[in-house]
């Protein structure tokens, strides 16, 4: 018995570790959520659509880019490219997604300006809605059911919740953005993610850029607790609904990862080609703010981090440019 409680206090260790700390002995905070940079065939446009459609958010510029502001203080930079920005091959970023006070109305008055609602299949022998709760509800904290859940929701007699949920639209340049409502305030505040390995990829943004774990997280708990020893898993066997795409979307395991007031919460990559690094492609990059970046390339090059580009100056300030587990680009970026 003794050994098998050192075993569990071994484990629950490993992914409760307490941030690393700098030299001197104090632990480096966590980042916050600074910008998602995307690339643009014409970023005036772009933020043109965004302002438009989501009108908290105002043009800006920022470190001499143009860029979109969110009320939440998070910013969308954009760098001009002269062809269409890469969606595909798929990398880490799934998509990026606002809140809104009023999913149905937002929904309404995107259809009329003409935005691209995208439909969610409901079954594989098809059906779609525009907003997830108006489809049979999910279970057991997955936001979906398998084809299983669907046959006993239909002999239950189980209906659509109906009101708020989740909703897909197409952006510029092709941008893939979620809509969710309906919610106290209106702002920017995801970007979804695919990993290879989903605990795995917590487990690294915990170790080395000491993410907080979030409290009532969606999805339910692991069966164990998961360190670099077993964080391998295997992807759900069942595909669920509802989804973009007909045939469904695996969406175990899943994990979740915060900075700040933004989720970078993910599930492991639908397909079996793996992931492409984000840099080229329309979420080019992810930038977290750091108040000492010295202190933080210090730690990153101690932890073998691969840095993708070294220290350079951005606008007034600097930033360094790191890969994550699932090859997306991080940018960190010093705000003091």
């Amino acid at each position: 018995m003794q050994g098998k409680i050192a075993c569990l206090a071994v484990a629950l260790a490993a992914v409760f570790a307490p941030v690393r700390a700098q030299p001197g002995g104090a632990a480096l905070p966590a980042p916050g959520f600074h910008h998602l940079h995307l690339n643009s065939s014409n970023p005036d446009t772009a933020i043109a659509f965004y302002v438009k459609e989501f009108p908290s958010t105002s043009k800006t510029t920022w470190g001499g880019m143009p860029a979109l502001k969110s009320p939440n203080n998070v910013l969308l930079l954009f760098t001009k490219v002269d062809q269409p920005p890469a969606t595909q091959p798929q990398t880490a970023v799934w998509h990026f997604g606002w809140h809104v006070q009023s999913e149905r109305a937002t929904m309404a008055r995107l259809r009329a300006d003409g935005v691209t609602l995208l439909p969610l299949y409901t079954t594989e022998e098809g059906g779609t809605v525009s907003i997830n709760s108006d489809t049979w509800p999910g279970s057991g904290g997955v936001l979906g059911l398998t084809r299983a859940g669907i046959e006993d929701a239909k002999r239950n007699n189980v209906k659509p919740a109906g009101g708020a949920g989740f909703a897909y639209i197409r952006g510029p340049d092709d941008a893939l953005i979620e809509v969710q409502g309906d919610m106290p305030a209106e702002r920017f505040n995801h970007v979804h993610m695919y990993h290879e390995d989903p605990f795995c990829a917590q487990l690294w943004y915990q170790k080395h850029l000491n993410a907080p774990v979030p409290q009532g997280r969606r999805g339910a708990p692991p069966a164990e607790a998961r360190t670099e020893a077993n964080c391998k898993v295997p992807r759900g066997a069942d595909k669920t609904w509802p989804a973009l795409e007909f045939d469904g979307m695996y969406r175990t395991p899943s994990v979740a990862i915060v900075f700040g007031d933004v989720s970078m919460g993910g599930y492991m990559r639908q397909g079996e080609r793996p992931l492409v690094s984000t840099r080229g492609h329309l979420a080019d990059h992810i930038a977290l703010s750091v108040g000492d970046l010295d202190a933080w390339v210090a730690k990153l090059r101690g932890e073998n981090i691969k840095f993708l580009e070294q220290p350079y100056k951005l606008g007034e300030t600097r930033a360094v440019l790191i890969e994550g587990p699932s090859r997306e680009a991080l940018e960190l970026v010093e705000v003091k």
